[in-house]
């Protein structure tokens, strides 16, 4: 009984210390994938010369878009993926925090800023 409890006692000390540790890991992986994501945008621009538009989103960089003229030289990346929270990322062009620029960011569920959490972006 004395040996469930050390356990017990063990397990409510050290468990909160690894929550803190997977969201720390979340954020960080989700800064890299907007740095990534962000780098084949600028690839994307320089052979296209211009950002897709907001309505084109990010699968452009994935598959050839509807308005080529030849210049695509995609796959620019070779999966999109969803944020570590499972939704995909949010891209605008033109954007608001850069205004020659696409926005590109995730949102933090973990970290409540109203409803929808608190975002990790290309700003």
């Amino acid at each position: 009984m004395v040996v469930v409890i050390v356990i017990g006692i063990l397990a409510a000390t050290i468990i909160p210390k690894f929550i803190g540790v997977t969201h720390d890991a979340k954020v960080a992986t989700a800064k890299s994938n907007i740095a990534d994501l962000d780098a084949a945008l600028e690839r994307y621009n320089v052979h296209m010369d211009s950002y897709p538009s907001t309505e084109e989103g990010l699968k452009v960089l994935v598959e050839k878009p509807s308005n080529d003229d030849g210049k695509w030289r995609g796959p620019y990346i070779k999966l999109l993926r969803p944020d570590p929270w499972g939704h995909p990322y949010q891209y605008k062009y033109p954007g608001t925090h850069h205004a020659t620029g696409p926005d590109l960011w995730a949102r933090d569920p973990d970290k409540a800023s109203g409803s929808e959490g608190v975002e990790i972006g290309n700003w």
